[in-house]
């Protein structure tokens, strides 16, 4: 056997026609929604693809367990980015969360995303505890999860800095927590509830005011959410038909190639069209469980589960947000959204999964 068929007979090709099936999926559906009046926006998602690609081949091509070395100083490149926002950040729409490098725009929460995956994943292999983790155990961990979440935070950026969060919880979660431990720190969560709801600024307390009564402001912190459920709801069984769905196309729905990318989904395709997409994004959520649980090390394994995590939380966000079961947070939906900061950390994590299925061939 040469070497190429030794390379190629152990990449996960499953994995890999999944994510292309559904970024083929995102790129009709982000066509249909900027064709009439932003069609550069396709031809930029076509870029970022691109480029994307390439850098799914160099996290795949990089040994992951090189990670394990640079967990640190990725960590610290994490946070100067997010202190960078505040210095030379670029503000849009009264947020400040993208940093210009000529032509581009880079956005470091979402890098924040990945790092605090393999900083994570990194901290669990490098610990043990059997009997699971105590509070005296998880001061340590805390702190550092909470500086890049209350940067992100402070951006203002709630949905972002939550699945930052979330991601670092299910995966202290799956490291294991004493029961006690788990108790005490779910009630010290729910006591300080009334403190976050202190903290949060006006349009994102009124956001969470519309989600309970979406009709007290149709036109104005409603608006989103109530043209997304009316386009989803006129998709019917089987859709309007591409490039049909007048939601998308008279542009009644807002940011409908980002944010409300599944709503145009829903609309022109329908619940037909909707279900194969959350199906191929099941199939690709289990395959990168399964890859994690035949990895050959902890490191691996993890990195595994807290990608699976990140993809199911945006996943379940975003299409809940599309539906009105979930406030408006702007959360996009994986390989489906514009956007080039997302495609690059999607595309990462898919290369780190292929590169822990393949390597467990050759170690």
């Amino acid at each position: 056997m040469s070497r190429y068929d030794k390379i190629t007979n152990n990449i996960d090709w499953g994995l890999l026609a999944t994510t292309m099936a559904i970024m083929a999926i995102g790129l009709l559906c982000i066509y249909s929604a900027v064709r009439v009046s932003h069609i550069s926006i396709f031809f930029k998602q076509f870029v970022w693809i691109g480029i994307g690609i390439v850098i799914m081949i160099i996290a795949f091509a990089v040994d992951y367990r090189v990670h394990l070395r640079l967990a640190w100083p990725l960590y610290g490149m994490m946070v100067l980015g997010l202190v960078l926002v505040f210095v030379i950040g670029r503000e849009i729409s009264g947020a400040r969360r993208w940093i210009s490098l000529g032509p581009l725009s880079v956005q470091p929460s979402e890098l924040a995303k990945i790092i605090m995956i393999i900083w994570m994943a990194y901290w669990g292999e490098k610990k043990d505890y059997f009997e699971g983790y105590g509070m005296k155990e998880l001061v340590l961990p805390a702190i550092f999860i909470f500086i890049p979440v209350g940067l992100i935070l402070a951006q203002p950026d709630l949905g972002t800095s939550g699945i930052v969060g979330m991601i670092a919880l299910i995966m202290l979660l799956l490291l294991g927590i004493k029961r006690s431990t788990f108790i005490t720190l779910s009630a010290l969560f729910i006591s300080i509830l009334p403190f976050g709801w202190l903290s949060l600024r006006d349009y994102q307390r009124n956001r969470i005011f519309t989600f309970l009564d979406p009709s007290r402001d149709p036109l104005g912190t409603g608006y989103h959410a109530t043209q997304s459920k009316i386009a989803v709801g006129s998709g019917g069984l089987w859709g309007k038909g591409f490039l049909e769905g007048t939601q998308t196309q008279l542009s009644f729905l807002p940011e409908h190639h980002t944010d409300f990318i599944f709503s145009v989904v829903a609309e022109e395709w329908g619940f037909a069209g909707s279900a194969l997409l959350v199906f191929l994004y099941i199939v690709l959520v289990t395959k990168i469980i399964q890859i994690g649980h035949k990895a050959k090390d902890r490191f691996g394994a993890m990195l595994c589960f807290g990608i699976a995590g990140y993809f199911t939380l945006h996943i379940f966000i975003n299409m809940s947000m599309a539906i009105g079961i979930f406030p408006v947070v702007g959360v996009p939906l994986p390989f489906v959204s514009y956007g080039g900061s997302f495609m690059f950390i999607n595309m990462i994590c898919i290369g780190l999964v292929l590169n822990v299925s393949w390597r467990r061939f050759i170690f």
